[in-house]
C-alpha cells in the first residue's frame, strides 16, 4: 500500500525535493495542531516545525550505512541531557515529529503524511470531546505543619465534612525538619467551599502555608 519513492542508492534532486517538502508539511501539521490543543511555547512550536525535516536530512545522508545509522541514533539520545524536563504531550510531539521525519528521510512520505494526519487529528478530537480531562472537584493539597502536629489525625474531620475522598500521597520534612510538608490528592464534595476547608485547614496548622492546586504537582507525573 505504501511505497517509498526512493527506488536507489542514487538520490535525485526531485526525490530530495519530494520527501523536503513532505517533511515541511508534516511538521507544519504537526506544530500548528500542537499549539492548537496545548498551552506551548513559540520555541517549542517552531522545534516541532523543524525537526522532521532535519532527521529526513539526517537519514538521507546515513540510508544504507547500518554504522552511521547507530551512531547517529547515539547522538539523538544525548538530546535528552540538553533539554528541560517536558510534559508528557511535549515528549508525544517530539516523537511524532521525529517520526515523521524518519518517514520521510526513508521516502515513505504518503505515509507520513497518513500517519501525521491521523494522530493530530486524534488529538484534536479528545481535546475537543474533553475525554480524558479530570474530575473538575480534583485538587492537590500542600499542607505545611509544625513537627508537634499529629498529621494522621488532625486534618480527618475536616475532610470528612468537606471532601469525598483525602489520599496522602507524600510528605517529608523542611526547614530542617522544625517543619513537615504533607501533600494530599482531594475530591471536593462542593468545590464552592473549598476556601471554607483551607481557612479551616490553616486554624490547625497555626496558620502555616496551604497551598490546592488544579495541577498535580511537577516530578508527580509524565
Amino acid at each position: 500500500m505504501f511505497h517509498s519513492i526512493l527506488v536507489s542508492t542514487e538520490l535525485t534532486a526531485t526525490e530530495i525535493l519530494l520527501c523536503t517538502a513532505s517533511a515541511i508539511v508534516c511538521g507544519m501539521i504537526i506544530s500548528i495542531a500542537y499549539k492548537s490543543v496545548s498551552h506551548t511555547s513559540k520555541a517549542f512550536a517552531m522545534t516541532t516545525a523543524f525537526l522532521p525535516v532535519i532527521v529526513m536530512a539526517v537519514i538521507m545522508m546515513v540510508n544504507g550505512n547500518l554504522g552511521v545509522g547507530v551512531a547517529v541514533a547515539g547522538s539523538f539520545s544525548l538530546v535528552r541531557f540538553r533539554s528541560l524536563p517536558g510534559k508528557s504531550s511535549d515528549i508525544a510531539a517530539v516523537f511524532l515529529a521525529m517520526g515523521a521525519g524518519l518517514a520521510c528521510g526513508m521516502g515513505y512520505v504518503t505515509f507520513a503524511m497518513a500517519m501525521t494526519a491521523l494522530i493530530t487529528a486524534m488529538a484534536y478530537a479528545m481535546t475537543k470531546t474533553r475525554l480524558f480531562d479530570q474530575p473538575e472537584s480534583l485538587r492537590y493539597l500542600m499542607i505545611t505543619i509544625p513537627e508537634d502536629l499529629d498529621y494522621a489525625d488532625a486534618f480527618r474531620d475536616i475532610y470528612a465534612t468537606y471532601t469525598k475522598r483525602a489520599d496522602l500521597t507524600a510528605m517529608r520534612t523542611v526547614n530542617l525538619g522544625a517543619l513537615y510538608e504533607l501533600r494530599y490528592e482531594v475530591i471536593l464534595k462542593d468545590p464552592a467551599k473549598e476556601k471554607e476547608m483551607l481557612d479551616m485547614i490553616r486554624t490547625r496548622n497555626g496558620n502555616l502555608t496551604v497551598q490546592s492546586s488544579l495541577m498535580a504537582p511537577a516530578g508527580t507525573e509524565l
